[in-house]
């Protein structure tokens, strides 16, 4: 069998994942992906520059590949209302087209990545995809009651983080079509509710 490539780093990341999903962060090193792949401690060092790297782009991978899935779903939603109830079923989907992808975004927060060690342009990188998601909050808040304040992304987040939280992930239920129902109708009642009036200033 040929020795992995570096140069596809994406068989990297995917025994990184792996290794992750199945015996938790601490399990992912230099020398178990070394081992797992065949490729020496001295390249991963050199393309990943440490463990904390490594399984940051990883998390990045993860994390770009769901944001994708999600705006996916949004662009072909037919409303605004549809648009935010399509974001928040997008763990499920998500997890139906990258597993692995799915439990190392639920395994490993984001905060669990910012090792002091970590070079700067992978923590730009961390920062760049927060930022990206907090746009796709915006646009629904726009999409639906053309807002972009704090109340209105507020229950924006409660939608499509909150309650898939709530209802699928915490519960482990992203497999069941009756949580996603659930969930389908929780969001529309939120929305339904909308937000506070907006503020203005004197």
């Amino acid at each position: 069998m040929p020795r992995p490539r570096l140069h596809d780093p994406d068989v990297i990341l995917d025994a990184v994942e792996s290794l992750a999903v199945a015996s938790g962060p601490a399990a992912v090193t230099i020398r178990a992906i070394s081992a797992a792949v065949g490729v020496s401690n001295g390249a991963l060092y050199h393309t990943f520059g440490s463990r904390a790297g490594l399984l940051a782009r990883a998390w990045l991978r993860a994390g770009r590949r769901f944001l994708a899935a999600q705006t996916a779903l949004v662009d072909r939603a037919p409303s605004g209302a549809e648009a935010v109830v399509a974001a928040a079923d997008a763990p499920a989907v998500f997890a139906e087209q990258h597993p692995d992808s799915s439990l190392l975004l639920l395994t490993v927060r984001r905060e669990e990545l910012l090792d002091p060690g970590l070079p700067d342009e992978i923590a730009t990188d961390l920062e760049d995809l927060q930022a990206s998601l907090v746009g796709m909050m915006i646009r629904l808040a726009v999409g639906v009651w053309d807002r972009k304040d704090a109340a209105a992304v507020d229950t924006i987040t409660a939608c499509i983080v909150d309650l898939p939280t709530a209802i699928l992930l915490r519960r482990n239920r992203l497999g069941s079509k009756t949580a996603r129902h659930q969930l389908r109708a929780a969001v529309k009642a939120v929305l339904d509710v909308g937000p506070p009036p907006e503020r203005t200033t004197p």
